[in-house]
């Protein structure tokens, strides 16, 4: 699929890896609605992109916002093509402590939003895109999820977020062989370690040292680079049914 011939909805992309990739995107001539549930970020970003951004304020969990931001993709741009999930959250809650079993309430918050909403917007953007019209390779469209090295190597206090990424893996392969057969491919990045706004609440020197721990390059991973990759899940139409690590060699320790 051409860059140009692009329509995506981006969530999370009032911030972060979905910021970065709606501003690779739009770049690369593509037209993208940014789905976030911080509004004011939200139509930040898109006054700085220009006319080829559109923003949708809502929930990824909540069927009504999703289809609120496709029609506005419809209205907007004629459809869509492309959906990369960036929305998501983490806690950092130890299964047991001295506080206490981990709260069920916070554990399923987490599921909630990072594997059931990120199914939520594959499900009802599949829908839309099996109308498209299909390429001269026979593709009707792309769906790129998030994941994270925690889905391979949880570390400690992360069982709600390694268990919600380690879902997004795991559901990758079926989606993308229950989609085959419209021409939609399914992808899905696990980044390492990166400089989003999560990150960058940090102390510098505690951000140096996370970056320390990638074996090369030595720094953190940075929204372009994410970015970068889904440009190109986008573009090679043999990129299909695979969770790709974007973390330079990084292996995470229990801690």
């Amino acid at each position: 699929m051409k860059m140009q011939d692009v329509i995506a909805l981006i969530t999370g992309g009032a911030s972060g890896l979905g910021a970065g990739t709606a501003a690779r995107f739009v770049s690369e001539g593509a037209r993208v609605v940014l789905f976030d549930r911080d509004g004011e970020k939200g139509e930040r970003v898109v006054a700085e992109l220009g006319e080829s951004a559109r923003f949708g304020e809502g929930d990824v969990c909540s069927e009504d916002d999703v289809a609120v931001a496709l029609d506005l993709a419809q209205a907007e741009f004629g459809g869509l093509n492309v959906l990369v999930n960036c929305a998501g959250i983490g806690i950092a809650a130890r299964t047991f402590s001295s506080r206490g079993p981990h709260p069920l309430e916070a554990f399923e918050g987490v599921i909630s939003v990072n594997l059931v909403g990120t199914f939520n917007c594959i499900r009802l953007c599949a829908a839309g895109m099996a109308s498209n019209r299909p390429n001269a390779g026979g593709e009707r469209g792309v769906i790129i999820n998030s994941a994270s090295v925690a889905a391979f190597e949880g570390q400690i206090g992360q069982a709600a977020y390694a268990a919600s990424k380690g879902g997004i893996v795991g559901m990758t392969l079926p989606v993308a062989r229950d989609l085959a057969r419209y021409g939609i491919r399914v992808c899905t990045i696990a980044p390492g370690i990166f400089d989003t706004p999560l990150l960058g609440s940090l102390p510098a020197a505690v951000r140096e040292s996370l970056g320390a721990q990638v074996p090369f390059p030595q720094r953190l991973g940075l929204p372009e680079e994410y970015a970068q990759l889904a440009q190109q899940i986008v573009e090679n139409a043999m990129l299909n049914g695979e969770t790709i690590r974007l973390d330079g060699a990084l292996r995470m320790g229990s801690a």
